[in-house]
């Protein structure tokens, strides 16, 4: 999962998926998932020497790769150098919001957290991709709070997940959360987590699906 940043306003980029999608249409979440493929031209597939030491250049082009394809960031505006590996999640989810309490689509899968910055929004080009994003929104803080209070809105369980846990003020360190001081984030390995995967099960209205899924993780 990609969260890009606006360093001038400290400004998060959401995009709000498109509503033609199978899985979680409609929702607003992260930047971008990064979906890194096997055998690529530029190899998407790290090895455990390249987790341990934070590198993970595959998880990172496969992002670069999908902000192209999703939001039209033309390839070269973002460099893999300006991506910050900061730890892995398990996660799942059955999607019912859109295909009901039996709903045969969902996801189930180890999510790579990648924070990067830009000087200012001026700095990248945006064109989303009509099939894949309805709609983008450059954030505060503030401002997600808000939305996240807004039932009208839906969000994606992912992007639920990782904002609660770490991004706003509930970091375990000093109770400073990734998106409160953005440049320690950045700039440290003080949040950075290589060797646990974090385990989550889904907010409760996304349990269930086809196979009548309960909780099945104790968060480690």
């Amino acid at each position: 999962s990609v969260f890009l940043f606006d360093e001038s306003t400290n400004e998060l980029l959401l995009q709000k998926r498109a509503s033609t999608k199978i899985t979680f249409p409609n929702v607003w979440t992260n930047t971008c998932c990064s979906h890194p493929l096997h055998g690529m031209d530029v190899n998407e597939v790290d090895g455990p020497e390249s987790v341990r030491d934070g590198s993970v250049m595959g998880a990172k082009a496969g992002a670069v790769r999908k902000l192209e394809h999703e939001l039209g960031i033309p390839l070269g505006e973002l460099k893999l150098e300006q991506f910050k590996f900061l730890t892995r999640v398990h996660y799942w989810a059955a999607d019912t919001i859109t295909h009901g309490v039996q709903s045969p689509w969902g996801e189930h899968e180890i999510d790579y957290i990648l924070f990067a910055t830009v000087p200012s929004k001026d700095a990248i080009t945006l064109n989303p991709h009509p099939d894949e994003v309805d709609d983008y929104r450059w954030v505060s803080q503030a401002e997600l709070l808000e939305m996240f209070a807004d039932k009208s809105l839906l969000f994606s369980p992912w992007f639920r997940i990782i904002a609660n846990r770490w991004m706003i003020g509930t970091d375990i360190k000093d109770g400073v959360g990734w998106w409160d001081d953005l440049n320690r984030t950045m700039k440290t390995n003080d949040f950075c987590d290589y060797e646990m995967i974090h385990r989550f099960d889904p907010p409760t209205e996304h349990l269930g699906g086809g196979g009548d899924a309960g909780p099945i993780f104790t968060e480690t």
